[in-house]
């Protein structure tokens, strides 16, 4: 029973002291975190640094018998806390970040998290009500005891290590397969690549996602910057090639047709990298060619293969998903071959995209009342820019994303888009939400439905003039991609 405590005492200790490191070394997540479980705004900085500290000195106490009691007391009381806390956000639909350990690891608030600080408490628990029972002391050990006590260590560390590790394979191997699928995808062995669709990966940005500013050099070693080509006020086609890339050498001549067929449409672009004279004998010295230092441009747009095509307009949005080798390439020329070109503006979406046929096209007319009882309509869009989006106070994504959802709302500049929040349920707890912008109450789910918008969250832009000019971007890297940042 003696050797138990000990254990308990020293498992509790690695936990409180690995939750306060982790917390200090990200000290901008912790104090965003406490912000979301309710903590003032004015005390938030303060408090995420007393907790941690806090933490690592609960974590000390629990280590030697004379003050044990006092640790176990202190980490019971503040895991109590915690279960509280969860427990309050839970109730109200909400499931921000616990950064439970900080920079080590963090999630949402679920089941899980709280599963989990719950078995910690008991432990906790069972210390303070032992009383002055607090375990061997390390003087106490005797040479065998020590022995067992290490090997039981050493086991618990080595089951926990295999578990990680086997996580850590599995994912490996996920990537590992995706890889082969792509390598397959753009294989060509001196034929045609081919493939199902323009989109593949889905890692690149959302149709009507702005694209972030670059430069790269032309050929002629001045930087060329992505806001001076857009001054020719025509769409974009982007080409990401390689000094040394087959598929790109036997695109070369197509390349020249479409560019000949579609100048009045579009410009075309070349993304490669290397330097000057290879591009030159590889492409000439006649294209507009921006050279990149280490593939920076490319992962922007997500284009991680050559020889990869995407569409952007004329206001800097993207146009098209990638369309990546040869025969995916030649597909997406196509589709813009019969696609209009509406001032500038052009849409090259295949079936694949669920709102593909309603990208420009108005939003559907509707009514709702929003969490104050006040009516709106897509009337009431028009004018200014919105990012409309799916929300549900049942769904844990959309939990994780709410305090940085709400903070961008809070601080959102004037060039920015309103926000409009189409939730259900009931209206006090969507209120709870804290949004600036307008919580939209639609039980019936009436909008996202005519939308084509059925996971949250998801998001699609509005212009000014009520139309939808981005597809539906689901999942919080997606969203925050059609408003131009990074997560």
């Amino acid at each position: 029973m003696e050797a138990i405590l000990l254990l308990i005492r020293i498992f509790l200790f690695a936990v409180f002291i690995t939750a306060g490191i982790g917390k200090l070394l990200d000290l901008e997540g912790s104090e965003r975190a406490v912000k979301d479980f309710g903590v003032p705004e004015n005390v938030a900085k303060p408090f995420s640094i007393l907790l941690p500290i806090a933490e690592i000195l609960l974590g000390f106490l629990l280590l030697f018998t004379s003050v044990s009691w006092f640790g176990a007391l202190g980490a019971f009381l503040l895991l109590a806390v915690f279960i509280g806390g969860m427990l309050r956000q839970m109730k109200q639909g909400n499931a921000p970040d616990c950064h439970c350990f900080g920079a080590i690891h963090s999630e949402p608030v679920s089941a899980k998290s709280l599963i989990r600080n719950i078995v910690f408490a008991i432990l906790a628990l069972f210390l303070v009500v032992s009383w002055k029972k607090q375990g061997l002391s390390f003087g106490d050990l005797t040479n065998e005891l020590a022995i067992q006590l290490i090997f039981g260590l050493a086991f618990i560390g080595l089951f926990g290590a295999v578990i990680f590790y086997l996580k850590k394979i599995s994912e490996q191997q996920n990537q590992i397969m995706r890889r082969v699928e792509m390598l397959e995808i753009i294989s060509h062995e001196g034929g045609e690549t081919k493939r199902e669709d323009v989109q593949f990966p889905t890692e690149g940005l959302p149709i009507g996602a702005p694209v972030p500013d670059f430069a790269g050099e032309n050929l002629k070693g001045r930087t060329t910057e992505f806001e001076h080509l857009l001054m020719l006020g025509k769409p974009i086609l982007f080409f990401f090639v390689g000094p040394n890339c087959p598929s790109c050498t036997a695109l070369l001549p197509e390349i020249d047709d479409w560019q000949n067929e579609l100048k009045e449409k579009l410009n075309i672009v070349f993304v490669s990298h290397g330097t000057a004279k290879e591009n030159v004998a590889k492409f000439g010295e006649n294209r507009e060619v921006l050279l990149q230092k280490e593939r920076e441009i490319g992962a922007i747009f997500g284009a991680l293969w050559t020889p990869t095509a995407v569409l952007v307009n004329a206001d800097g949005t993207i146009a098209s998903r990638l369309a990546i080798g040869d025969a995916g390439i030649r597909e997406l020329v196509n589709i813009i071959k019969s696609a209009r070109n509406n001032g500038g503006m052009m849409y090259a979406a295949t079936d694949e995209i669920a709102n593909a046929e309603q990208l420009g096209a108005e939003i559907p007319p509707f009514a709702a009342n929003d969490v104050s009882g006040k009516s709106i309509s897509s009337e009431d869009l028009k004018g200014k820019r919105t990012l409309l989006t799916y929300w549900s106070l049942t769904c844990g994504w959309c939990g994780q994303m709410l305090g940085e959802l709400r903070e961008w709302d809070k601080t959102r500049g004037l060039d920015e888009p309103n926000l409009l929040l189409v939730s259900s349920g009931d209206a006090q707890r969507n209120r709870e939400l804290g949004f600036r912008g307008t919580v939209l109450l639609d039980d019936e789910k009436a909008l996202p439905t005519s939308l084509k918008m059925d996971a949250t969250p998801s998001a699609v832009l509005i212009d000014e003039e009520g139309k939808i000019v981005s597809e539906i971007a689901v999942g919080a890297q997606n969203i925050w991609a059609l408003l131009g940042k990074k997560m």
